[in-house]
């Protein structure tokens, strides 16, 4: 199929998955997790994508994806040091943070060698969960009466994020031209929401919440 409708499809099939993934978990309507703990989930989420841009852009050939990594690397850098201002404002300290190891899904990520498949499942994918998580975690800083946080999601961090899922689109339909790209890019846009929807579980598990945002 032409590529323009191939990530239409791709787009509404991994919509589906997400409305799932964005569901209330009735076993955790009641979160015990602290702001400061849902925060500190943000930076290790930024930083990682970060990275993850960063590690891309040697191996990639391709000009325009190359500078999209770039700047994504800069956002998610940026990303980092607003909530980082933001737990300081709250009077907690980040002096000793330390960037977290790979995760299963950071690590997969990191595996793909592809460009194609780089772009499904980074730009293209891994952003809209970040988009679609981050309004969930929106809406209960809300209901703490934590506007400061909305605010900041709102008008400084979603818009990044859902710049880059479309930019993500717009590569998809410029390389993913051909069924073997198509089926690698169906394919590791199907993995990393799989993968991702493992890493929710257990932290969810652990947190006492499934509202924490994304990267």
């Amino acid at each position: 199929m032409d590529s323009e409708t191939f990530v239409k499809e791709l787009e509404a099939s991994n919509q589906a998955v997400l409305a799932k993934l964005a569901e209330e978990d009735p076993a955790v309507t009641k979160p015990t997790a602290e702001l400061q703990q849902l925060l500190q989930v943000a930076l290790n989420n930024e930083i990682s994508v970060s990275e993850l841009a960063a590690a891309w852009m040697p191996t990639t050939r391709e000009t325009d994806v190359k500078i999209a990594l770039a700047q994504q690397t800069g956002d998610e850098a940026n990303h980092f040091t607003l909530i980082e201002e933001r737990l300081q404002a709250l009077n907690i300290s980040t002096a000793d943070y330390a960037a977290p190891g790979l995760n299963p899904l950071f690590a997969y990520l990191r595996s793909l060698e592809t460009t194609v498949e780089r772009i499904a499942a980074g730009q293209f994918t891994l952003e809209s969960i970040a988009y679609r998580v981050n309004e969930r975690f929106m809406k209960y800083c809300e209901a703490l009466g934590d506007q400061e946080t909305v605010k900041l999601y709102q008008h400084r961090i979603q818009p990044d994020e859902l710049h880059h899922h479309k930019l993500g689109k717009q590569l998809l339909e410029k390389y993913a031209v051909t069924p073997e790209a198509q089926e690698r890019a169906r394919a590791a846009a199907a993995k990393t929401l799989e993968i991702a929807q493992q890493v929710r579980l257990l932290a969810t598990q652990k947190l006492g919440t499934s509202c924490f945002p994304g990267c």
